[in-house]
């Protein structure tokens, strides 16, 4: 059971998110506010709050217990994603945040849609219902990280700690929406950074150095030297490690940051500062990887479970006091991208499901309400498929990046650069891709190749084919 200290440090901090939930509750007057905070966000908090959002619970359980696991093999991930990081705050975030002003869209689903053209709406809700369905398995795999952080921590039930930690995520997101949620991600996204550079240094000297980690880690038979670490250059794991960068144009509550900033020409400071927390940030995860086997040479030590490394960690090196702020920040990494996660639901549910289908003039107040609402709905079904405490966070949100990344990522890069672009070619490719990553999933495949590669490369090459040869003819505008 953990010390009080501990329980004082974690109950300050969940209150001082509601908090700013209780803010910024009366700051939201109209739709856009709830949804995208007016795009009136500044540089530092589109920046943080992008990063922390994009780095979930994984970043601080998944990650560090695949590293303890199987070493540097994951060393490809993180170089996919720091490159996919980049590019995406390259070419995505100004070109989406100009276009998506022009066409007054306020969901991704709904941009496209308009731009392209798409009358009936076909695009539209072809995309919400994909944008629902592996969200709803996103959102499942930052409770599954809550669960496991409260039973490991507080010794709190692994179900009641699902419903507690999303339960506060719940209030904020509920009450002060976008802007509630962006400046949550900022202070999580500033104590997450914090915690994965101090976290691996305490372990290296606990752990005996250089030559007290390499020790373990020959036991584990894994070596510190990536040339002799053969795994490491597998080409379908250097394939599958690079393709999680090509997720990143597709992920709607990442993209979603670009789309409010107060303005295109304060983007370039955001993405300085993105990829410097990125860079440390995922560094520091392999570093916690590495440097727990020094501190654990066996699993059983924590449980069998190498996704507690940092937990235990934490418990291991620091005293309560401090130990209550570093495990407020895997808290932290995981509500603030199920904090996200749950708003883009929502908003999709409002602006692209019922904004349509109900006719008559709405009220802003009754289309916040019905957000609101919708931000319920999709946590309760989420929670449900959280219940099993022996899931896995890695591959929860492993499956959903690649079906965001596989359905999305090309679709937003030839909306926003190819001229002409037939709605109709855009939405056969999604449909084509989404089974894609579903059928690459399920039969097994991605043992081998991660099922981000086939449906990114399959969607591309269909919108392609299907402009090359005029399938659909020429797009009416």
């Amino acid at each position: 059971m953990a010390s009080y200290e501990i329980f004082i440090t974690f109950g300050i901090y969940l209150v001082f998110l509601m908090a700013i939930g209780v803010y910024f509750y009366s700051k939201t007057t109209t739709h856009e506010s709830y949804v995208l905070g007016d795009r009136g966000v500044g540089y530092w908090v589109t920046a943080m709050s992008a990063q922390a959002s994009d780095m979930s619970g994984w970043l601080l359980l998944g990650l560090p217990g695949a590293v303890y696991t199987s070493g540097l093999t994951e060393i490809w991930v993180v170089i996919g994603l720091a490159l996919g990081t980049y590019l995406n705050w390259k070419f995505v975030a100004p070109a989406l945040r100009v276009q998506t002003e022009k066409y007054n869209s306020l969901t991704v689903p709904s941009f496209i849609s308009q731009k392209l053209n798409d009358k009936k709406g076909y695009i539209r809700t072809f995309s919400a219902i994909v944008i629902l369905f592996f969200f709803t398995i996103y959102s499942a795999s930052g409770l599954v990280a809550s669960g496991k952080l409260f039973d490991s921590l507080l010794g709190i039930d692994y179900k009641w700690g699902v419903l507690i930690g999303g339960g506060t995520i719940i209030v904020y997101t509920f009450l002060g929406g976008y802007l509630a949620t962006c400046w949550t991600d900022f202070f999580q996204g500033c104590l997450m950074f914090f915690a994965i550079i101090v976290v691996p240094v305490a372990a290296y000297y606990s752990g005996g150095g250089i030559d007290g980690i390499s020790t373990a880690m020959e036991a584990k038979d894994i070596s510190l030297n990536i040339f002799k670490y053969t795994k490491v250059w597998s080409l379908p794991i250097i394939i599958s490690g690079l393709g999680w960068g090509l997720g990143y144009f597709g992920q709607p509550h990442i993209i979603v940051r670009f789309m409010s900033i107060d303005s295109a020409d304060e983007l370039w400071k955001s993405r300085l500062i993105a990829m410097i927390w990125v860079f440390i940030s995922l560094l520091g995860a392999i570093a916690v990887g590495i440097t727990g086997i020094g501190v654990f040479s066996d699993i059983s030590q924590m449980g069998g479970d190498a996704e507690k490394v940092f937990i235990f960690l934490i418990h291991k090196l620091f005293n309560p006091w401090m130990a209550g702020v570093l495990f407020a920040a895997i808290l932290s990494a995981i509500m603030s991208t199920i904090s996200s996660q749950l708003l883009v639901s929502s908003n999709t549910l409002t602006e692209d499901f019922y904004k349509h289908i109900v006719k008559r003039e709405k009220t802003h107040k009754e289309m916040i309400w019905v957000g609101r609402l919708c931000v319920i709905v999709i946590f309760v079904i989420a929670s449900v498929l959280a219940m099993n405490p022996s899931s896995k966070v890695l591959e929860l949100v492993s499956y959903a990046w690649a079906g965001f990344g596989g359905v999305f990522s090309p679709v937003i890069l030839f909306t926003l650069y190819k001229k002409d672009l037939h709605w109709k070619t855009v939405l056969a490719s999604m449909i084509i891709a989404t089974i894609t990553v579903i059928a690459w999933k399920t039969s097994g495949l991605s043992n081998t190749i991660y099922e981000m590669v086939p449906a990114f490369v399959i969607n591309s090459i269909s919108i392609y084919l299907l402009e090359k040869f005029k399938v659909f003819g020429n797009n009416e505008k």
